[in-house]
């Protein structure tokens, strides 16, 4: 058996964030189960193409955080993008954010989204709507036409589910609100700003920023290849293939509820859902469509809910796309059946013309968005508490069952560990 005062588990960024932030000389290890770090922050590169496991861009918000990291990737082409985004609709594209562009609609369909968007949203000219839940929210805030053939879908076929199901702050920070000042405003000066609305990615791909956080925990503390089977909260033992880990303390980047399973906590396994999202990254020999890096697909006679152009950051000579689809929890994609309807999408949207695919990758992601509903909301929060009093901490966007940004999960880990030493950390 062998003893650590930290073991962490998950070499992801959020893993390797707080081995990076307890510094050097910290007694530290990092248990992954894959052969590789970095989590769903991969990258592939094939035929000349580099792809992430799904788009990965970075908005930071902490300049100290983003220069921790620059200094950590020496020689790297990093870019700063100011960001281009559209809505596919009705044969158009829509600026993003669809709510804030009704006005680039038919005369007739932004006639009935600046009705209902009113209505909706003026004191006094309707009764109040419930918002106890995500699709109510959205009805209540934007009205049933900006609901109905944009958010609604869209969000449906991401998040693979039934929107009343989810909380009404299920997005968080990241839902693109707007009031009906901000709407009528943006029709004559548009300001489609949002949280990402200029984002960074280095030429290497997302596992740049993974390979700088990577840099700042010592090579023997990252165990590749040793999942953790089991733990033992009351004595402190964590078990994997090749042995066992006597801790202090521990964090888990793990998904929340196979933590629990490991650590045999009883929880109601039906409060934790989520989505699978199936990623195809498509390499073709000419380039397509310019000045653009997402676009976003509401129509349900589309397998895909986004596509985004990984050419369009460094001006590639060929075009470069990740296309993503969302799946139920329990269900189990056709990667070949979908991957024919994404290219018979593809062709119906004109983003694929002539251009021939000469290299191509898929990977599923599973889980992919979580469901942040009030009852998971409940249960995370009472069942979490219960690991930290056992020296157990459950971080990032899994562990902590949210909605965040990689940056969040950097910041997180550079405040669990200041939590414990009071002083700051070697993140800063």
């Amino acid at each position: 058996m062998k003893s650590v005062e930290t073991l962490v588990v998950g070499a992801g960024i959020s893993g390797l964030a707080t081995a990076a932030a307890l510094g050097p000389g910290a007694d530290v290890v990092v248990l992954e189960a894959d052969r590789e770090v970095g989590g769903y922050c991969k990258t592939v590169k094939k035929a000349g193409f580099t792809w992430d496991y799904s788009g990965h861009f970075f908005h930071f918000k902490h300049p100290d955080v983003e220069a921790w990291l620059r200094a950590r990737m020496p020689g790297q082409d990093v870019r700063t993008v100011n960001k281009r985004s559209f809505v596919s609709y009705g044969g158009r594209q829509i600026d993003f954010p669809f709510q804030k562009n009704i006005h680039q609609l038919p005369q007739a369909e932004f006639i009935d989204c600046l009705h209902d968007l009113y209505f909706a949203r003026t004191p006094g000219a309707s009764a109040p709507q419930p918002e106890e839940n995500f699709k109510q929210m959205l009805y209540a805030r934007f009205g049933r036409s900006i609901a109905e053939k944009f958010l609604i879908p869209y969000n449906e076929k991401l998040y693979a589910t039934d929107l009343a199901s989810l909380d009404k702050d299920a997005m968080g920070r990241f839902f693109p609100h707007a009031d009906l000042t901000e709407i009528l405003r943006n029709m004559k000066q548009a300001d489609n700003a949002t949280y990402n609305a200029t984002f960074t990615y280095p030429e290497g791909g997302a596992i740049e920023y993974v390979r700088a956080l990577q840099s700042a925990v010592a090579p023997a503390a990252v165990q590749l290849a040793e999942p953790v089977v089991k733990l033992d909260l009351e004595a402190k033992i964590a078990t994997t293939p090749n042995g066992e880990y006597r801790y202090h303390r521990l964090v888990s980047s793990a998904p929340f509820p196979r933590l629990l399973q490991l650590a045999n906590v009883p929880h109601d396994p039906a409060v934790f859902t989520w989505n699978q999202v199936l990623v195809f990254n498509l390499g073709f020999d000419a380039k397509g469509p310019r000045d653009v890096h997402w676009i976003y697909y509401p129509s349900r006679q589309l397998a895909f809910y986004r596509v985004g152009f990984y050419d369009n950051i460094f001006e590639g000579p060929r075009m470069s796309l990740y296309v993503e689809l969302g799946f139920a929890k329990d269900a189990t994609p056709d990667v070949g059946a979908a991957r024919e309807q994404v290219l018979a999408g593809l062709r119906a949207e004109g983003v694929l013309t002539t251009q021939q695919l000469v290299a191509e990758h898929s990977v599923l992601m599973n889980p992919a968005y979580v469901h942040i509903t009030r009852a998971s909301l409940a249960a995370h929060g009472k069942l979490s508490a219960l690991l930290r009093e056992a020296g157990v901490f459950s971080l990032g966007r899994y562990g902590g069952w949210t909605y965040c940004s990689i940056e969040d999960n950097i910041l997180e880990a550079r405040a669990l560990v200041r939590g414990w030493t009071g002083k700051p950390t070697a993140l800063g």
